[in-house]
């Protein structure tokens, strides 16, 4: 679990650090919550919160079905790290072929708020 935690932290702080202006591709291998994805890199999997959005508990469900129908498994994904929180990389995350970003579309759908200033 600790080594995961580690793996997770150092891989936030690369994208951070070595990549932070360009988005990539990663492939989702789960959605494990209306905000939290499982997403797979190559040989390297970790988890991923879309940044800038909070689902209310009454609507958790809603926009996890939401997520399940617009991210089938094994779809690409791209990435914009925005940070990370104990080491889970926090990104926006745009379907590869779509243009918005599904936080913002979960704020449109009415199923999440958004929780950065000038988001």
């Amino acid at each position: 679990m600790r080594a995961g935690i580690l793996l997770a932290a150092a891989l936030s702080l690369m994208l951070l650090f070595v990549l932070p202006s360009q988005a990539f591709a990663a492939e989702v291998l789960q959605v494990r919550s209306a905000t939290l994805l499982q997403i797979g890199d190559r040989n390297r999997n970790y988890s991923v919160q879309l940044a800038c959005v909070q689902v209310e508990p009454e609507d958790e469900q809603r926009a996890q079905d939401w997520m399940r129908r617009e991210l089938p498994r094994r779809r690409r994904v791209n990435l914009r790290p925005e940070g990370s929180a104990d080491g889970v990389l926090l990104a926006r995350v745009t379907p590869i072929g779509d243009d918005l970003d599904l936080g913002a579309a979960l704020v449109n759908e009415g199923l999440a708020q958004v929780t950065c200033p000038g988001a």
